[in-house]
């Protein structure tokens, strides 16, 4: 196999890893107190009964907000990188980033088009 032995001090320590963190959940289990009363059993903990219906609708652009927000910051991230190590790298990685950036810029433009950055 090519260069599998790299691998096996992290083989050796996630191997470890497994039987301590089911240890712990089971001490965990074993030690913890139980102490189930109405208090604990009720929806809110606070002690103050809940008037009306939790089910509440929100408008689905918020979630779309949210959702252009993630995005693009995710995809920032990805730049960082690339930004760090821009004087090692050839002209072929400047060209692929500069058409990353074009795709970013074109997703934002149209998720600007159809509404999506709009709050109101």
């Amino acid at each position: 196999m090519f260069l599998l032995h790299e691998y096996d001090n992290f083989l050796g320590i996630s191997d470890n890893i497994k039987p301590c963190s089911i240890l712990a959940f089971w001490i965990s289990g074993v030690l913890a107190p139980v102490r189930e009363g109405p208090e604990k059993l009720s929806s809110y903990e606070s002690g103050i009964e809940p008037m009306g219906d939790a089910w509440l609708q929100f408008r689905i652009r918020y979630y779309m907000f949210a959702l252009v927000f993630v995005v693009f910051d995710v995809e920032t991230v990805f730049l960082y990188p690339w930004a760090m190590s821009f004087d090692v790298l050839g002209v072929s990685v400047f060209i692929e980033a500069f058409i990353f950036v074009l795709i970013l810029i074109g997703g934002s433009v149209y998720a600007w088009r159809k509404g999506a950055l709009e709050w109101s």
